[in-house]
């Protein structure tokens, strides 16, 4: 049965809880392990970004502003790092840091 456009923009959304013990235990499973190693580092560098950009206390629209990009084109930076469809430049890191009052470091372990 196909749900009307009204039905279907009704519904809410509803986030499951997810919690570090809920991590913990999906991390037991050797493959998904090794498939979540792999984009620690993607998942490392989103994280940053969306911290500086929580701390500053901006949207998407306000750094995109500070940028002078678009907020569609921040929305896709954002998403870029959590995907391997598109590597961000140094230089739009580095502005993205700027408007988030940062600086952009980058370090080898």
């Amino acid at each position: 049965m196909v749900k009307s456009r009204k039905n279907v923009s009704e519904e809410r959304y509803n986030p499951v809880e997810h919690g570090a013990e809920d991590t913990a235990r999906l991390l037991a499973d050797p493959q998904l392990r090794a498939a979540y190693d792999v984009l620690e580092e993607e998942y490392a560098a989103l994280d940053a970004l969306l911290t500086a950009r929580k701390e500053a206390g901006l949207t998407q629209a306000q750094v995109a502003e500070r940028m002078g990009t678009t907020a569609s084109a921040v929305s896709r930076l954002e998403s870029s790092l959590s995907s391997e469809r598109h590597s961000p430049s140094f230089s739009t890191l580095r502005k993205y840091a700027a408007a988030c009052g940062k600086k952009l470091v980058i370090s080898l372990a």
